[in-house]
């Protein structure tokens, strides 16, 4: 049996700069971390040859190309695992549209486990790498690649994503009193609602040609980010995230609602310094930078949302159980 654990992750600046139709031509730049809400993957070794599949349905098939799960199916197929195995995942959090980067997460963590399931140890870029080509490519999502690097390298991190599709990753230079001043800061602030992402991020998507000045001034504001916050201005990103989401608002008419503008509203008046929609919006979680001494206010402004607390989190994925049976050769 092997078990992986993946995190979730929030990301500060930088979305649609991690879609190759923008960095192929200009370069992009995300600020993101894990937070310690998790996909765990569970693989067991089976006597028959037939595949269990465990998720919010289940599926026994008789081969991989049977598999309804895209992301399981082709994780198996890229790994060369066959047959005789259940695979079962869970989540910490809503696994579907919740603006936490969970499809990424589901997806590392896959390959981890399956690889670990054959005796192999993968380096996160690896694994990152994989999962970008399963998502973006194989599965033809309109996703770019900083969920599948957060997932795998995990921590507070800039990811610079550059014209020839490598990839830089920095660990952002913050003392430990600075990420838990970080951490003690941040709400995450559930809406009560789910959204399919695909949808939103193609009408993103199909809008960057229009909209390219604004994908410049989200790349430019993730640079900024990644100073700030390396320079120990943490107040400073709660005006970063403002900016941001005003930006993405302006990117695709389904971003945000009267709701979500009523919500983001109530939590800056009563004392959110900036914040956004997790994700591509429309639902799932708000990220609030609201002072600690002020969050009271903001809990008691939005009420009837449910908030989520968390912490930040160091690691990224990685197997937290291996029991491999031994083969006689």
């Amino acid at each position: 049996m092997i078990i992986t654990q993946t995190p979730l992750r929030i990301s500060f600046a930088g979305g649609l700069t991690d879609i190759p139709a923008f960095y192929e031509k200009y370069g992009g730049c995300v600020v993101s971390t894990t937070i310690d809400k998790y996909i765990f993957v569970i693989i067991n070794e089976r006597f028959d040859d037939k595949i269990y599949i465990n998720y919010s349905q289940k599926e026994i098939v008789d081969s991989v190309a049977d598999i309804k799960h895209d992301l399981v199916r082709e994780a198996m197929i890229m790994t060369g695992v066959t047959g005789g195995v259940e695979i079962t995942t869970l989540a910490d959090v809503p696994s579907e549209g919740s603006g936490l980067g969970s499809s990424s997460s589901v997806t590392v963590g896959l390959l981890n486990a399956l690889y670990a399931f054959q005796g192999e140890v993968k380096p996160a870029g690896f694994l990152a790498e994989q999962a970008s080509e399963i998502e973006i490519v194989l599965c033809g999502k309109p996703v770019g690649k900083q969920d599948q690097y957060i997932a795998a390298f995990g921590g507070l991190r800039c990811f610079e994503f550059r014209e020839d599709g490598s990839v830089g990753v920095a660990r952002l230079p913050l003392n430990a009193d600075q990420k838990r001043y970080l951490s003690d800061n941040l709400m995450l602030t559930y809406t009560e609602r789910t959204r399919s992402a695909d949808d939103i991020l193609s009408a993103q998507k199909d809008n960057m040609a229009e909209k390219n000045q604004h994908v410049q001034n989200i790349k430019q504001l993730a640079f900024e980010t990644r100073e700030t916050l390396s320079s120990g201005d943490i107040d400073g990103l709660g005006e970063l995230l403002d900016r941001g989401w005003q930006w993405k608002r302006e990117m695709a008419a389904r971003v945000s609602d009267d709701e979500i503008d009523q919500i983001y509203i109530k939590a800056k008046s009563a004392g959110s310094l900036g914040g956004k929609l997790c994700g591509a919006g429309a639902g799932g979680f708000f990220l609030f930078y609201t002072p600690h001494h002020l969050q009271s206010d903001v809990r008691s402004a939005v009420s009837e949302y449910r908030e989520l607390p968390f912490n930040l989190e160091r690691d990224g994925s990685k197997v937290i159980f291996n029991m491999r049976r031994y083969e006689w050769n």
